[in-house]
Parts: C-alpha cells; structure tokens; sequence
C-alpha cells in the first residue's frame, strides 16, 4: 500500500507540474509575444466588423464628393486645374454646405494652360475678359479667392523626415489643455507637405492626411491629433467637424485632473470640438467603427459641377473632397475593406463621432482575460484525469464558446474590445499538455499491457486492450471479415535443400515483409501454420475498405516476391547451389464470421472462425490447378470491384451445397483502366460463354487468343482453360450438365 501511494503521489506531481509549466509558457505569451498577441486581437475584432458592420444613417451630416473614373472621364485627366477647384468649391458654396474637407494635397502650383498663357500676355478682347484677367493667369489665385472666407479645410501631410523652413506649420486654430499637455503621449512627425502659400494662408483650416495603419497595412486607429516638432496638429476630419461648428479652437483633456490625486499623467482621454466631446485613447487616436460602403453617402464630382445640378442634399453638411478613381490610388485597407477610398474613410470617422458611437479596448480587459485564462485552465486542469478527454475537451469548448458569446455581446452591445483567443489560447494549451502528460502514463500501462501480451497478440490488439482491458475475456462477435490464406507451393521439396538454420533464415526473409505488407494494409494476422499465413481486414478495428485493403496486400506480396526471388537466385549463383524459384497462392474471400479471444484462460488469441474462413482456404488451395497465384470470392470482388478481375468460373467446394464464383486477380487498378485490361476482358467474356454455351472448341481457340494477351502471372489460367475445355470436347455430357467446377481437395 505503502508503494502504491509513493507511485500516486509520483503521478500526480509530475501531471501538477506540466499544466503549471504550461500556464507559466501562457503567461510569457502575453508579455514576451506582445505583437504576435496584438495581431491575434486584431484578426478577432476585425472580424466582429465584417460580422457586424457600424449601420449606416443617411441622416448623418455628412456627405462625399468623389472624384471617381466617370468624373475623370467627363471633367478631364488628373490634376484637374484650379480654376475647375474653384468653380466646385463655389457649386457648393452657393448649396449652403457646413464645411469642406479636401482630401487632396495642394503642394504645387497649377500648371497653366493656353487660355490662360494668353490672357497673361495681354490677348484680351473685352473689358468682362480683362477683369478677370488675374484669375485666369495664376489659377491658384482663382482656387484661392474661391476658398477665402469660407470653411474650407485643405489637407496637409506630416512626414517622419524634417525638411528645415517646413518643420512648423501655422495652425488656423487654438489649443488649450486640460491636464498635462499632450505632446509626451501623441505620435510624433518631423516635417510636413504643405499646399502653396497662396492656398494655404486662405483656407479656413489645415488639416493632417496622415493614417498611420498597424503593421498589417490596416486602418483601425485614427489619429486625430499629432505632435510636430512640439505642436499639436489636428487631423483634416476634426478641422472640419469644427469649421462646420464655427468654432475656433479645440480642448484636449488629458489624465491626471478632475479629482485623479496619482499625478501621473498616462495619456490623452479626450478632445472637445466645438459642442463635441470625443473620448480618445491615451495616444489620442480613436478606434473607428466601419460601416459599409453606401452609394448614397457620396456624389459624382462632375455632377457637382452641373451648372443645373440640385445639390439641396448637401445644405448643412460636413462635406468631404476626396478621390476615388482607381488611377489617383488614394485607399486604404480597413477590417471591412482592403481597397477603401480614403475620402470615404474620413467621412466615416465624422459619421461615428457624430453618432456616439464608440470602439475602445478599456484598460482593464487585459487583467479580466488573463483572469479569465487562469480560472479556465484550472477547471481543465482538474477534471482532466477524471473524465474522459473528450468530455473534457466538451466542457473547454463550452467555456471557450461562452468567453466568445461574452467578447462578442460586449462589441455589439456596449463597443468594449475583450479578446476571447488569449483565455482560450491558454486554457487550451493547459488542456493539452495535461492531455500530454496523461497520454505518456497511458503509454506506459500499454507498455506493461505489451510485455504481457504481445508475445501471442496482434499490435491492434495490444492497442484495444490497453483501451479497454475489460476486453481480455473469452468469446468473440460476429464481423464481416475480409480473408486471407497464403501459401507457398511446394514448400516440402523446397524445405529439402536447407540445413534447419537455413530454413528458419529463409522463413523470416519470406515470413517479415510480408507480414509488413499485411499490417500496413491494416490488416490483422491470425496465425502462422509453417510457411503459410492466415490474416484477416475489419477486425478488430472497423474498416470500410477492408476487401481494398486486403487486394492491394495480395498485389504488393506478388510484387514483393518477384524481388524476394531475385535476391535468392543471386544468392545461389554466388554459393554455387541449384536455385529453384519459389510460389505462393493466395486465396482471399469476403464473409461473416465470428472473431474474438479463443483460447484457454490461460492462453488465448485474437482469431477467426467461421464457414467463410475454410472457403478462403479452399481458394488459396485451388490456385495451383487454375495456374494462377491469386484466387478471390464474388464476395471480395464485390467489395473490391476497381481491381482488373477475370471470373474464372463458379466452383462447388468439397463438403458444400453451394457454388461460388471464383475470379483471378490480374493487376491493379491502373491496369484494369487501361485499353489492354478492356481488351482481354472482351475476349475472355467471350470465351466463357461459347464454354457455358457448350462450344468448347470454339472456347478452346478463344483462350489460346487470349493467352499471348494475359499478363504473365494469370496466364497459365489459360493454359489450364484448353486442357479442360479440350477434356470437355471428347467427354458425352448430361443433358443437366452444369458449367461448375468441383473442387474436392481442401
């Protein structure tokens, strides 16, 4: 008793300390793999995106005008020239819009065209012509006095590289700070891609055109402010949305005020625009929720420019200028869509701000979920060597599906990011180091069941037994069973040239491969008789294919006994003996029998019985007088019909009331598809029936035909088919004669 506890005891430690090693392994993937968990995360929330989209409401103040292929086409190549700028911005001017936003980078002058060379050079002819003479010779100047006075945001774009006189940019708003200032928390650029002076000192407000995407290229986190060189900058989505308020400066509040007495500052946790408070993260970016694309949020830009266009819709709205033609490639990728115009994404950043709408990953999500992996894996942890795994791995799966339902139930409901992969990442690989650690003491109680039984069993038997060792009684069940005897021909006179060591050499060189062949095949070997062998397929173990199974043994033993033989005939040559080639035949057959434990109590083995078993030993024996090595049932052909069979004829069994068909195996399956199979097929169908039509000479010259067709290793079947149909066509038959062989040897 004493050594049994000592053995628990040992058990039990060894199982402890793998699960708490794999929990620490978890632990460490959440520290250590930071980044590859943070990539996990995002697959799981872009996922609830495409699953469950932000909805769209057309009554949103927000509306696009795209510069798509059809406005190309209409209006003219990229870049459109100023004086076009100007006659869109003005369009929307006279249709009462909030704001515009251009997603476009004005950081060059328009390049003039010969209209306007002219009227530079003085070719005017009337005096409405000459007033507006200094607008059509510098375009900017058009676009510039089109944008002043009015709120028009034009894009910027900051850059990682600092270009000297470009290193500052002159904000058209206010800042004030609310806590400490954020420039420490926010992402910070170097220089900046600015529009031309003219435009810029006349637009309204300047805003960044910057994405900065996760590692992936995706676009999940927007920025809507960044640091330059120690001043914040706001985005072109927040200059319009306070251009479309009238208001003139921004608030940013940051941690550390209103009551916090920790005085350290962690990040930004909101900007107020106008009348409009955004909660931000602590790096002032915001999480956007797609939605869709709708063709209703946008309209064509040549539209726009319809002298008779209706642009009452856009009254009142935050309108966006931005490109969506495949050739100006302003997109970017987002969890809904790889290919998203850029425009379309800041139109959608105002849309969920405007909405209430918000995406956050709350800063104690982390804790709850590695909370949540820790009490999963405990719970597997303990029930693992109690119940079976796969109850075991029912109730993890459960507990996963339930963690997701929760992740899942927070994003649609509330907005919250809880990532349900890390809980049941770690639980799972508790699960299966637990299931590991259990898997080798199982091992090892087969080991033991091994040594006491695999003397005398089959290793499928071993396995069952280890399994279930409640097996280990006597008795059997019925099964289909697929058959199997083999035999080498003439193995008495054989056996008579050997020394007794040489004849158990030349029996394991026989014996082993093809007993390899056999278990490969997933088959089972009931017992060895001498040279002969006995095996059977579908038991202990089911298997559906067991007539494919057994046929494909039966050809590769064929095959692997042409090689055997070529070894001992070199093998003789060398010694200077006399090599006689050796033979085997093989008899398969398809039936119900009953398999199981037949023995004593004290000795016993997985064997066979049954009808079926004498029949598939009746065939192997009727091989010799057919000439051919391979002989099968009706039943096993039927359960292997893409094999290349030839019916040989139906044959009465010594002892039995019934016939049985009988067939030759003559190749695989490649052979049996091929034009010579279909060919000597023909000719042998042909040749059975003038048999059983009683024309037996004209049967005898159909099989002399057939025999230089035959492969060699069924071709004596042919030779056997003359002598009797030959022996036929001199005997006076019955009237009742019947085209049936009887077999009388066993």
């Amino acid at each position: 008793m004493k050594l049994w506890s000592k053995k628990t005891l040992r058990k039990w430690g060894s199982y402890v300390l793998v699960v708490v090693g794999a929990y620490i392994l978890t632990l460490a993937f959440g520290t250590e793999l930071a980044p590859l968990r943070s990539s996990l995360e995002n697959l799981v929330f872009d996922q609830y995106q495409r699953w469950r989209p932000r909805p769209y409401n057309f009554d949103q103040p927000v509306r696009i005008v795209d510069i798509d292929d059809e406005s190309i086409h209409l209006v003219g190549r990229w870049p459109w020239p100023r004086q076009t700028m100007a006659e869109l911005v003005e369009a929307l001017a006279k249709a009462n819009v909030a704001a515009i936003g251009f997603d476009v980078l004005f950081s060059e002058k328009d390049r003039l065209s010969d209209d306007t060379k002219a009227c530079a050079q003085g070719a005017v002819h009337r005096a409405d012509e000459a007033s507006h003479c200094e607008e059509r010779a510098d375009p900017d100047v058009a676009f510039a006095h089109a944008i002043a006075d009015r709120p028009v945001v034009l894009g910027v774009l900051l850059t990682q590289t600092h270009n000297g006189a470009q290193a500052s940019l002159a904000t058209k708003a206010g800042f004030s700070f609310v806590g400490d200032a954020p420039t420490p928390f926010v992402n910070h650029l170097n220089g900046t891609i600015v529009p031309i002076p003219a435009l810029a000192d006349a637009a309204s407000g300047l805003g960044f055109l910057n994405w900065l995407p996760d590692n992936d290229r995706v676009v999940r986190r927007v920025p809507l402010m960044l640091d330059l060189n120690g001043q914040i900058q706001p985005g072109l989505a927040m200059e319009t949305l306070r251009l479309g308020q009238g208001a003139s400066s921004y608030v940013v509040k940051s941690t550390g005020e209103f009551g916090q007495t920790s005085g350290k500052s962690v990040g930004v946790e909101a900007l107020k625009v106008g009348d409009v408070v955004i909660p931000t993260q602590a790096d002032g970016t915001l999480r956007v929720w797609f939605a869709k694309s709708d063709p209703r949020r946008s309209i064509p830009a040549w539209k726009v420019l319809q002298p008779d266009a209706d642009l009452s819709d856009l009254a009142g709205k935050l309108v966006f200028v931005g490109a969506s033609a495949s050739l100006l490639s302003d997109i970017v990728a987002t969890p809904l869509d790889p290919s998203t115009p850029g425009v379309e994404a800041h139109a959608q950043l105002i849309e969920q701000i405007l909405a209430g709408v918000t995406l956050v990953r709350p800063d104690w999500a982390p804790g709850a979920e590695l909370a949540a992996g820790a009490a999963l894996s405990l719970a597997l942890a303990a029930i693992l060597p109690f119940i079976p795994i796969y109850w075991t791995a029912l109730f993890g799966t459960a507990a996963s599906a339930a963690i997701g339902y929760a992740s899942w139930n927070a994003f649609t409901r509330h907005g919250v990011l809880i990532d349900p992969v890390t809980p049941s990442l770690s639980s799972g690989l508790v699960f299966l180091a637990g299931v590991a650690q259990l898997y080798g003491q199982k091992r090892h109680q087969v080991n033991e069941i091994r040594s006491a039984f695999g003397r005398y069993v089959s290793p499928a038997v071993v396995a069952r037994l280890a399994e279930h060792p409640e097996q280990l009684q006597l008795g059997g069940q019925q099964r289909e069973l697929t058959l199997m005897f083999c035999d080498i021909r003439s193995f008495t006179t054989l056996s008579e040239g050997f020394t007794a060591v040489e004849l158990s050499t030349f029996l394991n060189e026989y014996l082993s491969p093809m007993t390899d062949i056999i278990l490969r095949e997933e088959g089972t070997v009931d017992k060895y008789m001498g040279d002969a062998i006995m095996a059977f397929w579908n038991a202990p173990l089911d298997d559906p294919a067991h007539g494919i199974h057994a046929v494909r043994s039966a050809l590769e033993m064929r095959t692997t006994l042409v090689r055997l033989n070529a070894e001992w005939k070199e093998r003789a040559e060398r010694t200077g003996r006399h090599f006689f080639p050796m033979k085997f035949g093989i008899g398969l057959n398809t039936g119900g029998c009953s398999v199981g434990n037949m023995g004593s109590v004290q000795r016993f083995d997985y064997s066979a019985l049954g009808d079926e078993v004498n029949i598939a030993s009746r065939l192997e024996g009727s091989s010799k007088q057919f000439g051919v090595d391979i002989v099968a049932s009706a039943a096993t052909r039927h359960e292997a019909p893409e094999f290349a069979w030839l019916e040989i004829d139906h044959v009465k069994l010594k002892n039995k009331t019934r016939s049985v068909a009988v067939y030759a195996l003559a190749g695989g399956q490649t052979y049996a598809e091929s034009d010579e199979f279909r060919e000597l097929l023909a000719q042998h169908e042909d040749m059975l029936a003038a048999y059983r039509a009683r024309k037996f000479a004209a049967a005898r010259k159909l099989a002399a035909d057939a025999a230089p067709h035959a492969p060699d290793d069924v071709r004596g079947l042919y030779r056997y088919y003359q002598k009797r149909f030959a022996q036929l066509a001199r005997e006076e038959l019955p009237d009742n004669w019947e085209p049936v062989i009887a077999l009388d040897e066993k």
